[in-house]
């Protein structure tokens, strides 16, 4: 039969079995299949997108601008730019206090996300196990599939703040688990955890011989107390990846550039990956981000003053409806407890953005943990979240309470 007269029903099927066995179990995003929904209400108020709310600041633009009036237009070293390996090493020692040799230690990446993706499959050997924290940004568990290994998810709980609990990592350990992934500040739940746990954890992964992969995007938006990388703490460092980027708190989303940083062979590793498949981040992107870090912590602490008393706001307004919600020491999420509305987290999201044109996030979207949560992202403006606090209030006061 012609391919013009087959069904459109056939050529899905057919379509369909050359999609490999690790793929078609993936799940889709959560988060964006809601929110395809959303973008067709334009009235709508979005507490969803993990976005700030803010443009890129002008120097930094300006400096991508320039690049480019310069003819700056070319694929760069697989490493990234010598000059911005050198200011990362830079920016990382003084705000992290973690020394890297910018030429065999750090690589540039297409965003924190490609990072995560490129160091699982340099490090993962089919069958391989990988401990992470739940609830978590949705692509951990898929990307740990994608690499043909096994995740293995780590509950944490309102009542700790969701904070990790050593002793729940070492109850999850079992034999073939090779990696940790860690993310504080946490996505979705802006939980944080405490040095000292982060020292029970360290010494966890010297006696179990773990490396550990750690997702710090969201570190400069630690408004309690200070921000502390597990690869600071005695004999970390060199069974640590350090993954940053430039999306959060410089609200550089689109410019997709993020960073490892590690030792020599798995940054070497990683490198290979990145090669033959991204080949360098973009140019541009590159140019920009070393305007970001040698003049940009200013424009970086007055967003994150703006996201404290958004946080404050928010908390506050979910807390006063009757919707539990702990104080989030990070990020630029809250993720309240919808239990009491007798409500499924995806039905409650449903009925919300249905009645009242708001939208938040499901808290399955992030796993299993999540059940009973979602996600308000405070990265837009305080007007907005104002009003749509009062949206939600009025949505709870029209459904009956569980």
């Amino acid at each position: 039969m012609a391919t013009s007269q087959l069904s459109a029903r056939n050529m899905k099927n057919l379509g369909q079995q050359f999609v490999a066995d690790h793929v078609v179990g993936l799940p889709r995003s959560g988060i964006r299949d809601f929110f395809a929904i959303v973008a067709a209400m334009p009235q709508a108020i979005s507490l969803g997108i993990g976005e700030p709310d803010f443009v890129t600041p002008w120097h930094i633009r300006e400096a991508a601008i320039f690049a480019l009036e310069k003819g700056k237009t070319s694929y760069t070293d697989n490493l990234g730019l010598i000059r911005l390996r050198r200011e990362i090493s830079t920016y990382v020692e003084q705000y992290f206090d973690l020394s890297y040799h910018p030429e065999k230690e750090v690589l540039v990446t297409v965003g924190v996300s490609e990072a995560l993706d490129i160091a699982l499959r340099a490090v993962l050997n089919p069958g391989d196990k990988v401990l992470y924290h739940e609830p978590c940004y949705v692509s951990y568990s898929p990307s740990i599939v994608l690499a043909h290994a096994e995740p293995i998810a780590v509950k944490t709980e309102a009542k700790d703040a969701f904070g990790i609990d050593p002793d729940r990592v070492a109850e999850a350990w079992q034999p073939g688990c090779k990696v940790l992934l860690l993310n504080f500040p946490t996505n979705p739940t802006g939980g944080v955890t405490e040095r000292k746990k982060l020292e029970q954890l360290a010494k966890f992964a010297v006696e179990k011989d773990l490396l550990v992969i750690s997702d710090e995007i969201y570190s400069e938006l630690t408004f309690e107390g200070e921000h502390t990388s597990i690869a600071t703490l005695p004999g970390m460092k060199e069974r640590t990846l350090f993954l940053h980027g430039f999306s959060k708190g410089f609200a550089m989303t689109g410019f997709r550039i993020g960073y490892a940083c590690g030792p020599e062979p798995l940054i070497e590793a990683m490198m290979k990956v990145h090669q033959y498949s991204m080949l360098c981040a973009p140019i541009l992107s590159q140019e920009a981000a070393i305007e970001a870090l040698k003049n940009g912590m200013s424009s970086v602490l007055k967003m994150k003053e703006a996201y404290h008393k958004r946080r404050d706001l928010i908390v506050r307004r979910f807390n006063e409806m009757g919707l539990t919600c702990h104080l989030p020491k990070g990020s630029f999420y809250a993720f309240p407890s919808i239990e009491g509305t007798g409500q499924d987290s995806l039905s409650f999201c449903k009925g919300l953005l249905e009645a009242e044109e708001v939208a938040v996030v499901p808290g399955t979207a992030f796993g299993a943990s999540g059940a009973g949560f979602v996600r308000a992202s405070f990265s837009t403006s305080y007007d907005r979240i104002l009003e749509a606090s009062n949206r939600i209030e009025r949505y709870l006061e029209k459904k009956p309470q569980a």
